[in-house]
């Protein structure tokens, strides 16, 4: 069962760049009633599993950018390793809000309509650091390629520090606020922002994987199957990403966040973890 519903958690965490965490951790600590901190410790493997599995197909087909990719995990990366030093510090209950609360406030950015003209490939304003660092580039449509350019930049390394604090905190990778860091305040299309996120969030994961380790968190028993189940799913997410619609997987992303933070908020106000 663990491995059945992992498979659907890559799934959705490829083909939506959550990283198939903000699915696992819910589902083992809800379904399973396992100890929260040792749900995060089995997700963090399976999101660099998800990572793996996702980014190279992503990047063969021409739409992470690992430029972007690559300046953005700075932030996170330093972020995990915060978050994961401070998760001992608080009790299970309180992550379990903690994680409810962040999901509902993905979802809510994640419906929000764009004004007309922000959208990266029409803005007209252009970030000069940016333009320094060379965060172009163009990503594949069904007439040819899109060109689109990344605005706001240190706004956006910012935010990726705070994921980075939250994946090391609840073991989901972050890939939700990663998306939403880009594609709402760096202004990079879905697409190209869910799949460079599966690209980032395994660097990401792996930070904080180490000191999951070091404190007894990861149990291998556990982590097998779940990492197991979360790699075929993650390729097949990729393979489908390619036909998805934008808008459909927004409808995606927000339905699955938001009906697991509910269960969340819930059970750890209850105290029932």
């Amino acid at each position: 069962m663990i491995w059945l519903g992992s498979m659907l958690a890559g799934f959705l965490g490829s083909l939506t760049g959550l990283g198939g965490g903000v699915v696992i951790v819910p589902m083992l600590a809800l379904g399973f009633g396992i100890d929260i901190r040792y749900a995060a410790g089995a997700s963090l493997v399976a999101v660099i599993a998800t990572s793996s599995g996702a980014a190279a197909a992503y990047v063969k087909e021409g739409f992470s950018n690992i430029r972007i990719g690559m300046f953005l995990e700075v932030a996170t990366t330093l972020g995990a390793l915060v978050g994961a030093f401070v998760t001992s510090m608080l009790s299970t209950g309180t992550i379990s809000i903690l994680f409810g609360v962040i999901l509902v406030y993905s979802a809510f950015l994640s419906i929000q309509k764009r004004r007309e003209g922000e959208d990266s490939r029409g803005n007209q304003y252009t970030d000069p650091l940016a333009v320094r660092l060379k965060l172009n580039g163009s990503y594949p449509v069904p007439i040819g390629s899109a060109l689109y350019q990344a605005q706001n930049v240190a706004a956006g390394f910012a935010l990726m520090f705070g994921a980075g604090i939250l994946s090391g905190l609840l073991g989901i990778g972050s890939g939700a606020l990663k998306v939403l860091a880009m594609d709402r305040t760096m202004r990079l299309p879905f697409k190209v922002s869910t799949t460079t996120s599966n690209f980032m969030i395994g660097v990401t994961a792996a930070a904080s994987a180490g000191i999951y380790f070091s404190r007894g968190y990861i149990d291998p028993g556990l982590s097998m199957p779940v990492m197991l189940g979360v790699l075929p799913g993650a390729l097949l997410g990729a393979r489908q990403l390619v036909f998805a619609r934008p808008r459909h997987l927004r409808l995606l992303f927000t339905g699955v966040i938001l009906m697991l933070a509910v269960e969340m908020i819930y059970k750890g106000w209850t105290g029932r973890f």
